[in-house]
């Protein structure tokens, strides 16, 4: 039935904010040194006439979306592309109700298509190789972010106290199916019997020890940035009293990702790190590479061992082409699924095959994140909530995603490590979410309708918009 409350998008805008990162960031087999974001501005509209608007914002992170051989430009200027599409589809949208219920319209109906139209366009200028389901899906992100955004504005209330019955037309039943083998239904709940309420007003960070960060002083080669942050782990430790540590690995060197868990393991021991996690960029394609670094470092280093919390996504991220079984590793340590887990769908497939936590990214859009969480929390998986390196606006609801999720351990966040000058603007009203003091991050600041941006008092010049609509 409907609700008065009920919306449908009127008008979008979208903004492109370039943005250089103070030091390269390895992803799998290539290497970041800037992103462009997507910040978008959505108009809804209720059916009583009230209007509102939100925002949203995600960095078009080209080498995670898209790895491949083409030339980097090629991809970059395909994502743009493509998010200028999705503006003018967008502006149209029609479907009403609950934000979650118009979101779920959108990727359910309208980006599928949207996708085959733009490879098939793309085909015939003779660009073979079809941008992947993953790339649209952060594209998306911003749109459906500023949608939950603007939901909120318009009732007036923190965007994760919409996610009841008071709002929503429809339980969860209506876009989630259990595991057949579990005693598990979703009729008459909704996304807030998943939740964490109240929010935790600190969390956990993770800080992100990339395949290219220096750890050790004999590293350096002159290159590095002198600009008052740290640059060696141990600097980056002390400063922010890190307790949690996420080590990107190769994936495809076993002698370099063993003695790179070996070498952070023994700083983080030093340092009085409570936890590590490892990250092998989806290039492992044998669960026995990553079983026998694991096995190793038991018997030699069984410190560091048993200081990881979890292994995240060693495997190929196209889950229904390379159905791995990886019960072996999720016997020695808890799995996450991250670039697997597009939807609640591949994490019912990645449980099947023994994945047992999904690493949640808003990146991949707030509508697929909360259905994800609930279809995960409801058979029993473990939660973390990961970065995809979030400046600016970006932040807000990656760390709001964390606090309402329960996740095993925080959050990660190290938009402040790789370009921390980019949010200065958020960070004078949000200091505690750009900042990690005493080894966590304060969301205490965010509050309010909507994500609690408190946009009016931040003052973060935007250029013209690339596109506009209605």
């Amino acid at each position: 039935m409907a609700k008065p409350t009920d919306i449908h998008v009127t008008g979008a805008a979208l903004y492109f904010l370039p943005v250089e990162t103070r030091v390269p960031l390895k992803f799998g087999t290539e290497t970041l040194t800037s992103v462009t974001c997507a910040r978008v501005r959505l108009r809804v509209a209720a059916a009583d006439g009230s209007t509102a608007e939100g925002w949203g914002e995600t960095p078009l992170s080209v080498q995670w979306v898209w790895p491949s051989s083409l030339p980097y430009e090629e991809r970059h200027e395909a994502l743009k592309a493509f998010c200028t599409g999705l503006a003018l589809a967008w502006g149209k949208h029609e479907t009403s109700g609950h934000a979650l219920e118009v979101g779920h319209a959108f990727l359910e109906e309208r980006l599928p298509e949207l996708l085959a139209d733009f490879n098939a366009r793309r085909a015939r200028h003779g660009m073979a190789e079809p941008m992947p389901y993953l790339a649209a899906l952060v594209c998306c992100s911003a749109f459906d972010i500023a949608l939950h955004d603007a939901y909120g504005q318009l009732v007036g209330v923190p965007v994760y106290q919409t996610y009841t019955p008071d709002f929503l037309t429809t339980d969860l039943a209506a876009f989630l199916t259990p595991a057949a083998d579990v005693d598990v239904s979703f009729a008459g709940k909704y996304p807030a019997d998943f939740l964490v309420t109240p929010r935790p007003q600190a969390l956990p960070a993770w800080h992100l020890v990339g395949g290219k960060d220096p750890i050790t002083p004999d590293e350096l080669d002159g290159s590095e940035p002198d600009d008052g942050y740290p640059v060696l782990l141990r600097d980056w430790i002390r400063r922010d009293a890190l307790k949690c540590l996420k080590v990107k690995l190769r994936g495809n060197d076993a002698a370099w990702d063993y003695q790179r868990l070996v070498m952070v393991g023994q700083i983080a021991e030093e340092e009085g790190v409570d936890w590590l996690t490892t990250d092998f960029n989806c290039t492992v394609t044998d669960p026995a590479y990553v079983n026998q670094i694991l096995d190793r470092l038991l018997w030699e280093h069984p410190r560091t061992y048993g200081m990881i919390l979890y292994v995240e996504q060693p495997f190929p991220y196209e889950l229904e082409e390379d159905r791995i079984d990886v019960h072996s590793v999720s016997a020695r340590k808890p799995l996450f699924m991250d670039e697997s887990a597009h939807d609640w769908r591949l994490v019912k497939l990645g449980r099947e095959l023994g994945w047992t936590g999904v690493a949640l990214k808003t990146c991949k859009t707030q509508t697929g994140a909360l259905l994800s969480l609930c279809w995960a929390r409801a058979h029993g998986m473990t939660l973390m909530v990961q970065d995809l390196t979030n400046p600016m606006l970006a932040q807000v609801p990656h760390v709001l995603l964390a606090a309402h999720a329960g996740t095993i351990m925080g959050v990660e966040t190290n938009g402040m490590q790789f370009y921390p000058e980019a949010s200065n603007a958020e960070a004078a009203v949000h200091p505690g979410i750009y900042r990690r003091r005493g080894g966590q991050v304060d969301l205490s600041t965010v509050r309010g309708p909507g994500f609690g941006y408190r946009l009016a008092e931040i003052h973060h010049p935007l250029p013209e918009p690339v596109v506009s609509v209605g």
